[in-house]
């Protein structure tokens, strides 16, 4: 089983019924073997089954949920886990993350973060960490559970959101970072430096997109249930990008962010 968060995975929101269980079972034959899902996608069940009809060793694939926003307090989260690893039929889940945090602690932070060391304390979660965390919630979150417990924070990274300051406060911390929407919801497809620097390579922009995030440090856990598309995702593992390719990337960064809730956390 891997013991860290591999650096490429496949995000499963969307993912639902028998297609998203095919989805998901697809991915695992082109050769995926880090699924991230969460309570409040409601595809804990199609990875479940996904698993199950693969056929494959449980300690070959890597399985990642969060606990949602609405499952927080005392009275749910351990419970709301149990029910986690009931619908993905497993005994133990590699890693499990605090989705968001309680907007304004609605919730108190300590309660949510001292009941995540709980449930691996437990043996239900190998692996911890959260989603959404700012620098200042990691830095509670140490104090509570003491250093080296959390083992990703899983934020939006992309091209025009590069998070630098979060990343590098992440690694210095020994914390993997996780970026969703990798593929900025298909921005990259369109992209002039991508798409040149994807010419140079023989390869696709948003293959470029990847490479540059794993060649960081960062893994990815881009979502899509269409074969190509999946198959293509999981070969950008295969480009290897030039310090000034990277540059150049770099470059791109706006500040630009998809993910923003009105009740999220003041981000960094």
């Amino acid at each position: 089983m891997p013991k860290t968060i591999p650096m490429m995975g496949l995000g499963t929101y969307g993912r639902l019924g028998e297609e998203g269980t095919r989805a998901i079972a697809t991915a695992l034959e082109i050769g995926y073997r880090h699924i991230d899902t969460a309570q409040s996608y409601g595809s804990e069940p199609m990875v479940g089954a996904a698993l199950r009809q693969s056929g494959l060793p449980r300690e070959e694939v890597f399985v990642t949920t969060k606990v949602a926003q609405t499952k927080l307090d005392p009275a749910q989260f351990v419970p709301s886990v149990d029910e986690s690893l009931d619908a993905l039929g497993l005994e133990q889940i590699d890693l499990v993350l605090i989705h968001w945090p309680s907007p304004g602690d609605a919730v108190p932070f300590e309660s949510y973060v001292e009941d995540l060391g709980k449930i691996q304390d437990q043996g239900k979660a190998r692996l911890i960490g959260v989603s959404n965390f700012t620098i200042a919630h990691l830095q509670r979150a140490e104090e509570i559970l003491g250093p080296s417990r959390l083992h990703t924070n899983q934020v939006e990274i992309q091209p025009w959101l590069q998070n630098r300051k979060l990343v590098d406060f992440c690694q210095s911390r020994g914390i993997t970072p996780t970026a969703y929407v990798p593929l900025a919801k298909g921005k990259v497809a369109d992209d002039p430096t991508l798409g040149e620097i994807a010419a140079a390579h023989g390869c696709e922009a948003s293959q470029v997109a990847l490479a540059w995030l794993m060649q960081r440090g960062i893994a990815v856990i881009p979502a899509s249930s269409n074969e190509g598309r999946m198959r293509s995702n999981f070969e950008a593992q295969e480009v290897t990008l030039t310090e000034a390719e990277m540059d150049r990337i770099a470059a791109l960064d706006a500040g630009d962010r998809i993910i923003a809730p009105a009740d999220g956390p003041d981000w960094d």
